[in-house]
């Protein structure tokens, strides 16, 4: 019996590798050579048979050791252990799942290929009669779909007649379980699929069947539910009504029953006939969103009925006063017929008038088939009071509505992104792309600044995004001849001391000088440094002044030096002694960064150190004094003073370009000038710059890794380098982050972790199971780090320290619900060739950007441990036509609030308003972060292909803003 079931494992094979076979030598074959490319669109051959050749080449090799196996058949003969090594493939689930998440865009590939060209449709016809069973292309691409839980009937059949002691048992146990571990994978993709395309398209014919309904579709809307009511009005009459329930949308419409033929839908798939009434003719009423939408508690006990009531009293009264009327009218002598009849009809009127008042008053007295919905609008509320047919199904809906609204409200998290705005950056020339981007890190004034490289592969080119207080693209400048691939910031050396004064009065301890006069002023020499510059002042009068080292904070600018940086007057000296200075105290050395606790070389060099200063030292004593260009002094000897470099105190900007060399530039001025501070040119193209532990790293394409070092006050030197090959020019270094001190280095598909001190290599762990694929995306988070290869829709999620694999998440049935609603052949297109293009982890969120120009977020907060099931990640409204070239963030400056403000923060209050309050009141608790993406184009998702701004923008590049 064992071998008979194996045997029919071997036969139902047989016959599943000819159908695939059959796929690819009598259908996709032909269909791809150039003669035949009249048939069908070569793009959506490859949409048709997506994943078919490696389906065949798995099942082609597991036929052969289930047929070597019943060829050697023995009583003791294994089978479990080939279906294991089989079905445990990580690469084997992938492939599947591929195919199931594609199956439906390869049928509506085969559909717009009919319609197309009828030539394709005589070609299936002529392939279906050449094959030996007859059976249409559709009946072989469904074969896959099948053949999963066919696995597992059979292995369930050789476990009934496999005992516990065969060496085959545990071997079947094992592969009972990989195979129902990809069943329920596939079937989860599959039903994932399917529901996201049956939503789509029921939502589209929904919105065919009602007259003046636009823009219904949207990537994540869902049809819940219809009902039949009748609207109640406050002055009487009845009215019917539909009303369409949506998972973020009510919709009311008219109801006017068998009136004719509606304008229907091309879809055949699925049809509104089984979930609406498509009998009946629907006119659009309103459409609101659920959150403006309420259900009144207590319904018909609100302020309508009381209304009704008080209506009621009033036409009492009226008619209490026209009787009274009517007696006084009896009391004319003068002929007053007409007066009678008019009183007569005004009695009618209000008759009338009160029936129906004290009819919907009877009725809202008895509410329970009755609902009345408040709905919330920019200038006013309105009420509505819907009769149901019986009490059943208004629960039903009211029940319905408020889930709705319960999971609408769950999936606004506090950390969804508010997006702000599009900015579109016009191409200079043909074919300009967006490449990376960084934020700059230089002096306040120029801190909220991201440098944004575009390129078009012979010229690169620099935009200056300042969002001071709007985000507004200042410049584009072109900088070299080549593409941009990279760009880092790098902060300048820290200050370790704080401005304070120091008193030069002669202390009791310390003798004073004999040759001067104690009371007398103390003449100095001052010495003036400016960029290169040095000029030496005339002595001045400096009785109670005091000199201070260099201000942690203080910068020298070289490129727009202050006038008073070169000549410094009496009087200005006193005023900044007297007003600026504060008072004296102990000196503290202070470190700011922890490079430079770690090395004490990187300290700025000012002579003696300042704790050993005597404060009684004369301003004679052989020292110079020197005065940044903010007006803080230095004071040490002339030959320190002229060995330390201003610019090593400022941060810089590092660019690497494809033809090799890397520009560095100071601050965006000096980019504007075109005044690099510093080239560097090598052998290969720069693929990745990082700073880390006092060094900036760069990854070249040909495998090395250079080092780059810089000694204490002085700027980064060129020739103090070191360098390690790390990779080959086949497998370069392509991304590198920073992870609790060590260097991370993606190497082709393999990550290479360094010690940064000594570029000593201490771990290396391979992500996934194809060779070919390197690291394009590699992001650190609080949780771990995040990585994703080339060509991949899957990002992994791997642990710090034990380098295990955490967690795997997958984009594709996400960015699916996104393009739901795009045009069949884009959405195809963009289906089939889905990769991630970036990552970027801020504010407890992984951004992920992908091809499809689809902008995901994922939460990531929490224990790591929690995230080995991963939501979901969920698609922004906001994207790009083309790919999502880049992510990165930057620090919001407070006034930010001023022109966006956040719902419910003070910065929400009029700008005027806003202005009389001290700025310290807005600051908010947390920082805010402003998260830039840069691609091709701009896509409301929300909006249809049918809307006018669709395909606009497609050919423009476009910075998009979120605030979190």
């Amino acid at each position: 019996m064992r071998k008979h079931v194996t045997m029919t494992l071997l036969d139902t094979e047989q016959s599943y590798v000819e159908s695939l076979r059959t796929l690819m030598q009598g259908y996709m074959k032909p269909l791809k050579q150039p003669e035949n490319s009249t048939l069908c669109d070569p793009s959506l051959v490859d949409e048709i048979f997506d994943q078919i050749p490696e389906l065949l080449e798995h099942h082609e090799e597991f036929l052969e050791q289930i047929s070597e196996c019943v060829q050697n058949w023995h009583e003791k003969q294994k089978v479990g252990d080939i279906l294991v090594e089989s079905f445990s493939k990580d690469i084997l689930v992938k492939i599947y799942s591929a195919y199931i998440d594609n199956f439906l865009n390869a049928k509506d590939a085969i559909r717009i290929a009919k319609e197309a060209r009828p030539a394709f449709m005589k070609f299936l016809a002529q392939s279906m009669r050449e094959h030996k069973e007859k059976q249409a292309l559709s009946d072989l691409m469904i074969k896959p779909v099948q053949r999963i839980p066919r696995y597992e009937l059979l292995v369930k059949d050789l476990l009934k007649h496999t005992s516990e002691e065969h060496p085959d048992h545990p071997f079947l146990i094992e592969a009972q379980m990989s195979i129902k571990q990809v069943a329920e994978k596939i079937n989860k993709g599959m039903k994932s699929a399917e529901e996201v395309e049956r939503n789509a398209r029921i939502v589209q014919e929904i919105e065919s069947h009602i007259e003046g309904m636009e823009d219904l579709q949207a990537p994540l809307r869902r049809f819940l539910r219809q009902e039949m009511v009748v609207e109640l009005k406050p002055v009487g009459g009845k009215k019917d009504r539909s009303l369409f329930l949506f998972s973020d949308l009510l919709v009311c419409t008219t109801l006017k029953r068998k009136s004719g033929s509606l304008r229907r839908s091309s879809m055949s798939l699925y049809t509104a006939a089984s979930v609406i009434d498509t009998a009946s003719k629907y006119k659009l009423l309103w459409k609101m969103p659920l959150e403006d939408v309420d259900i009144v508690k207590g319904s018909c006990q609100s302020t309508n009925r009381d209304s009704i009531q008080k209506a009621i009293c009033r036409l009492d009264e009226d008619l209490s006063t026209l009787g009274q009327v009517s007696k006084l009218s009896e009391t004319l002598s003068f002929p007053h017929q007409t007066l009678d009849d008019i009183i007569k009809d005004l009695m009618a009127a209000i008759h009338r008038e009160l029936t129906e008042k004290q009819s919907v008053s009877f009725s809202l007295s008895f509410p329970p088939n009755k609902m009345e919905l408040t709905v919330t609008k920019s200038d006013s509320t309105d009420s509505h009071i819907f009769e149901f047919p019986n009490p059943d199904a208004r629960h039903s809906f009211e029940q319905g509505f408020e889930d709705a609204k319960k999971k609408l409200a769950s999936n606004k998290n506090c950390l969804d992104p508010e997006f702000l705005k599009a900015i579109p950056i016009m191409k200079t020339r043909s074919g300009m792309q967006f490449s990376c981007a960084s934020p700059s890190h230089n002096n306040p004034e120029n801190a909220y600044e991201v440098w944004v490289c575009n390129s078009d592969g012979y010229v690169g080119q620099v935009c200056l995004l300042s969002i001071k207080k709007e985000p507004i693209v200042e410049a584009c400048i072109a900088v070299c001849s080549a593409r941009i691939l990279c760009i880092a910031s790098v902060p300048g050396l820290k200050r370790i001391y704080r401005e304070r004064p120091v008193s030069l009065a002669s202390p009791a301890s310390e003798p004073a000088n004999p040759t001067l006069d104690e009371a007398a002023p103390q003449p100095c020499l001052h010495i003036s440094i400016s960029g290169s510059s040095l000029e030496i002042l005339e002595p001045m009068d400096t009785a109670g002044q005091e000199l201070v080292p260099f201000d942690s904070d203080d910068t020298d600018d070289e490129s727009s030096p202050s006038p008073s940086g070169t000549l410094q007057s009496h009087s200005t000296i006193s005023s900044f002694t007297n007003e600026e200075s504060p008072s004296s105290k102990d000196v503290t050395a202070e470190t700011t960064s922890s490079e430079e606790e770690q090395d004490p070389s990187s300290f700025l060099p000012i002579g003696r150190p300042f704790a050993q200063n005597q404060i009684g030292e004369s301003p004679m004593d052989g020292r110079a004094m020197r005065r940044s260009s903010q007006g803080s002094f230095t004071r040490a000897s002339l030959e320190d003073l002229l060995s330390v470099d201003p610019e090593a105190y400022q941060s810089s900007m590092w660019l690497g370009t494809e033809d090799g060399c890397i520009h560095v530039y100071q601050s965006s001025d000096n980019i504007r000038n075109r005044k690099n501070s510093l080239k560097m040119q090598h052998s290969a193209s720069v693929t990745c710059i990082l700073y880390l532990d006092n060094q900036v790293f760069v990854s070249l394409a040909n495998g090395e890794l250079v080092a780059y070092q810089r000694e204490a006050g002085r700027f980064w030197d060129s020739h103090n380098s070191k360098s390690l090959l790390l990779g080959s020019p086949g497998s370069p270094v392509t991304k590198m982050v920073a992870v609790g001190g060590k260097l991370w280095c993606g190497c082709q598909n393999r990550i290479v972790i360094l010690k940064t001190s000594a570029l000593l290599q201490e771990h290396t762990f391979v992500v996934g199971q194809d060779g070919t694929r390197s690291v394009t995306c590699l992001v650190t988070s609080s949780v771990g780090i995040w990585i994703s290869l080339q060509g991949s829709a899957q990002v992994r999620l791997y642990h710090p320290a034990s380098y295990d694999q955490l967690a795997e998440v997958d984009v594709t049935p996400p960015v699916h619900k996104m393009l739901a609603g795009s045009d069949a052949i884009i959405r195809q297109h963009k289906a089939a060739c889905l990769r991630i293009t970036s990552l970027l982890a801020c504010k407890d969120l992984l951004w992920i950007g992908t091809s499809a120009g689809v902008v995901l977020t994922l939460p990531i907060t929490g224990n790591p441990a929690a995230l080995k099931t991963p939501p979901l990640p969920v698609g922004l409204s906001q994207g790009h036509t083309g790919h999502v070239r880049f992510l990165t963030s930057i620090e919001l400056p407070e006034g930010f609030n001023v022109l966006f403000p956040l719902p419910g923060e003070a910065g929400a209050e009029k700008s005027s308003d806003l202005d009389k309050r001290d700025a310290t009141r807005h600051r908010p608790s947390k920082s805010k972060m402003l998260v830039v993406s840069g691609g091709d184009g701009y896509e409301d998702f929300r909006l249809t292909n049918s809307s006018e701004t669709v395909g606009r923008d497609d050919s423009t590049n476009h910075l998009l803003l979120w605030r979190v």
